[in-house]
């Protein structure tokens, strides 16, 4: 991570909302979360602003979700931040920046789902009704999709590493699903629609199951499969055969294992992460470090079966 070397506070926020979209700056203002590339702010009831400040790539990502999840977020079965206004770079905050609407709910690193039946058919029919085929002009993903071979030594080293600390107690079983999952046949529909960073703090829980989808920042175009990883990421034990029943159109035998191999990926990645949380480094987010052994476990459990 890169902090930002402006302070982003309540009172820069209003200044910003006071200059381009002054209707809004008396509203109430609360900060939401501290997210990987951006703050986000509640302002009133049903908004929020979210301002980059951890990352040099958030500015794109930010733009990239104005241009197109307004399109997007029609006919969705789970809400989302629909972008509302975009803030451009000024003397005050030299970055762009976005009101949205604001989606309420627990992120599940810190709330997961507990009820299994209802999560996996939230999740499923919110992917279901999000991976619709992408015009030419779609973006592509920023280090992620593309062929899983091209991640081999990212595997091979966040292996490695895990094992070494004690977090992977089957390591010759991340082995076969990653052998198996490179091998499986590429995709050859068309590119569809992808959220492009499922992991457990970028959806929202209410009451136990799924209640939201935020973060669109890493939105592209391409294999399902990405985002199909998150079955085993996110969802409680057991749900991942009713998600993949659910799911239209239900995912062929390669497709299910080219997502187990994101999905070892993702969860090597989240114990990086809760690793490096639970040590006090920067960027480091303890709640993640649950939820990527859980994931291990889930994934290794099936190939001992």
């Amino acid at each position: 991570m890169t902090v930002t070397g402006t302070d982003i506070t309540a009172d820069l926020i209003r200044d910003l909302l006071r200059e381009q979209h002054p209707d809004l700056a008396e509203r109430p203002l609360k900060l939401g979360a501290l997210g990987w590339d951006n703050q986000v702010w509640r302002l009133g009831d049903d908004l929020a602003v979210r301002l980059p400040w951890a990352t040099e790539s958030a500015d794109a990502l930010l733009r990239k979700e104005h241009a197109w999840l307004p399109l997007l977020a029609e006919g969705l079965p789970l809400p989302v931040p629909v972008p509302q206004r975009l803030g451009e770079p000024s003397a005050r905050f030299p970055r762009p920046w976005l009101v949205t609407t604001w989606v309420p709910g627990e992120p599940a690193d810190r709330a997961p789902a507990t009820r299994p039946e209802e999560a996996a058919d939230a999740l499923a029919a919110f992917l279901t009704a999000f991976h619709r085929p992408a015009p030419g002009q779609a973006p592509v993903g920023r280090d992620r999709g593309g062929r899983l071979s091209d991640f081999a030594d990212a595997l091979t080293g966040s292996l490695a590493w895990a094992a070494d600390l004690g977090f992977v107690q089957n390591a010759d079983a991340v082995r076969a699903i990653w052998a198996d999952a490179v091998a499986a046949p590429a995709w050859t529909g068309p590119r569809l629609w992808l959220h492009g960073d499922l992991h457990p703090a970028n959806i929202l829980t209410t009451d136990g199951t799924f209640s939201g989808v935020i973060d669109f920042g890493d939105l592209f175009a391409g294999d399902p499969a990405f985002d199909l990883a998150a079955a085993w990421i996110l969802l409680p034990d057991g749900a991942q055969a009713r998600f993949h029943t659910a799911y239209r159109p239900a995912p062929d035998p390669a497709t299910l294992r080219r997502a187990r191999g994101w999905a070892i990926l993702r969860a090597l990645a989240g114990l990086r992460i809760g690793h490096a949380g639970d040590e006090g480094h920067p960027g480091g987010k303890p709640t993640w470090g649950p939820p990527g052994k859980a994931s291990l476990r889930r994934l290794t459990g099936a190939v001992r079966r």
